[in-house]
């Protein structure tokens, strides 16, 4: 792909992705003066909450801290009717905020971007979509998210399967009738933990295919009183700067003691109080759960006894307690009376850990030997995480170098927000930083004003280009490692790891070091004049400024 005169529309921005960075940075990229293309493959907006909807789908992170900071009157006029916030109503905030904010007509619908190549004879990034049009943009922009990218698992005969099928990351936008139908659930990860009890709800009959159990905490979801939103509203730009300083970007009762300098009475005691308030914040019951493997164990065994106390069926109940994996280390599931949905009549637990599905047939599977005739199958088999949806997008940088090829170990990136060789290019809640291990919402309006703040940097400087050093990049890929190493994480043969794709390198993706300790880090790099960035500040080149 090469750009010729007249071939490409000019912006001084590309941004992919309409979820809730695209829209944060749309909003904010036009107040300081740049003109701008959004380009989003869905319909509309919403990014991981118009993709994902389907039964039972559900914010782990509390409403009151599941939102935007960045308008005090957006935060005090809109309501969230639960806890726990239900997809339909997460969506329903991300149209207000469009329309709110007159972004709609900024965006670009129903396209893909197939290719963003730099150029380095313009300085400029020469972007394609699947409409065959061309816009050169000084600056390029991945909003697209950390869990976009569906995947399918590669079953023999998958084509032949004649019934209906269907990716929780992809659900139809229309209503899905099971009414009398027998269903199969393949996956028990968090979309699966979420849909199964409704789908049981509604199916005449669900079967679940089980791989690796998962642990899971009850949310003890309940519907949004007025005096639990007044006392977040009354108070929220001090919370909010608190949460921009803890470990997950969102408030939560820590207990700063380690689990094995109390007894076992008290231990249980901590255990039980976090348990009946419900959500992550059991994590926090000891200050070491997630660096200390006797500690972790207490924390786990707590979790398979409540297992064993809710599932009737001792057998379904031992399947269901994971055991061979620290708790946390795979994301924490939370969910809505999942355990005790196995007590129902029309519900079974297939267990496939000894193999994988062997095949499909025309009216169903074949898994341990044992053919399976199903209606409907749903797949909750996750996504290709942190890098798959940047690798759909054909990106290649200086020397023609593609992205991909320079992540074939693993991905490479100064702070989860730039990788050397790659000028201009920014990536939201990209890999190492902390991204999912943290409140999205605290991580993504972090990274919003740190690439806006470096363009406006760019504008006043008068640089061309911007980049990490190789030494720079090097050094933090390194200490997102040790940061990973020195905890219970890389035990786990998780998503944060890769493993869930055949082939990904394994390595740990995320930034486990906290959203606090991150953003200091973020704020001393940019009081050191941007320390471990490069700028070209050859003003040949077309300047930063509104076109």
């Amino acid at each position: 792909m090469s750009e010729q005169d007249g071939a490409a529309s000019k912006v001084d921005v590309v941004i992919v992705g309409a979820g809730f960075s695209g829209l944060y940075l749309l909003h904010r990229l036009r107040g300081l003066g740049f003109s701008t293309r959004v380009f989003e493959r869905g319909g509309d907006v919403g990014g991981t909450w118009y993709w994902n909807r389907y039964p039972g789908a559900r914010c782990d992170v509390e409403s009151m801290q599941y939102s935007y900071s960045f308008d005090e009157d957006l935060q005090q006029e809109w309501h969230w009717p639960e806890k726990f916030s239900a997809q339909p109503d997460i969506l329903a905030y991300a149209n207000h905020v469009a329309d709110r904010f007159d972004l709609r007509g900024g965006i670009d619908f129903d396209t893909e971007v197939s290719a963003a190549h730099f150029n380095e004879s313009t300085g400029r990034w020469l972007v394609e979509t699947n409409k065959d049009e061309r816009v050169s943009a000084r600056f390029f922009i991945m909003a697209t998210g950390c869990i976009s990218t569906a995947q399918v698992p590669d079953i023999e005969g998958l084509s032949d399967y004649r019934g209906n099928t269907y990716h929780t990351g992809n659900w139809p936008h229309e209503k899905v009738d099971f009414g009398g139908q027998r269903i199969a659930v393949i996956g028990t990860g968090s979309s699966g933990i979420q849909a199964i009890p409704v789908l049981a709800e509604e199916a005449a009959h669900v079967t679940v295919f089980q791989r690796t159990p998962n642990y899971s905490l009850p949310s003890q979801n309940v519907p949004m009183t007025s005096e639990y939103e007044e006392s977040w509203k009354n108070d929220y730009q001090v919370r909010r700067d608190e949460m921009r300083y803890t470990a997950h970007g969102s408030i939560k009762e820590l207990n700063d003691e380690p689990a094995m300098a109390v007894n076992e009475d008290r231990r249980q005691q901590v255990y039980q109080e976090r348990w009946d308030i419900g959500g992550a914040g059991y994590l926090g019951s000891f200050n070491n759960l997630l660096t200390d493997a006797d500690a972790n164990e207490t924390a786990a065994e707590f979790v398979r006894e409540q297992i064993r106390g809710i599932v009737k069926k001792p057998e379904v109940a031992e399947l269901l307690a994971a055991k061979t994996y620290p708790i946390g280390t795979k994301r924490i599931c939370i969910d809505c009376g999942y355990f005790e949905t196995y007590n129902r009549d029309n519900i079974d637990l297939v267990d496939i850990s000894g193999g994988p599905i062997e095949r499909m047939t025309p009216t169903g599977l074949v898994a341990n030997g044992k053919e399976y005739e199903f209606d409907s199958i749903v797949f909750a088999t996750g996504f290709d995480a942190m890098t798959g949806t940047l690798f759909n997008v054909d990106i290649r940088g200086r020397g023609d170098q593609a992205l991909k090829e320079k992540w074939y170990a693993g991905p490479r990136t100064y702070l989860g927000l730039m990788s050397e060789a790659f000028p201009n290019m920014f990536m939201i809640t990209g890999p190492g930083s902390p991204s999912v291990k943290s409140n999205m919402l605290t991580s993504i309006e972090q990274h919003v004003v740190f690439v806006t703040d470096s363009i406006v940097h760019m504008r006043e400087q008068g640089f061309a280009s911007m980049e990490p050093s190789r030494e720079a990049e090097d050094d933090w890929v390194e200490h997102v490692q040790d940061t990973a190493n020195r905890t219970l994480f890389p035990r786990a043969n998780s998503w944060y790891m890769g493993a869930n794709i055949p082939g990904k390198p394994r390595l740990f993706m995320p930034y486990i070091g906290g959203v606090g300790r991150y953003r200091k880090i973020c704020e001393e790099i940019v009081a050191e004049d941007y320390k471990g960035f490069n700028f070209d500040a050859d003003k040949a080149r077309t300047p930063v400024a509104a076109e």
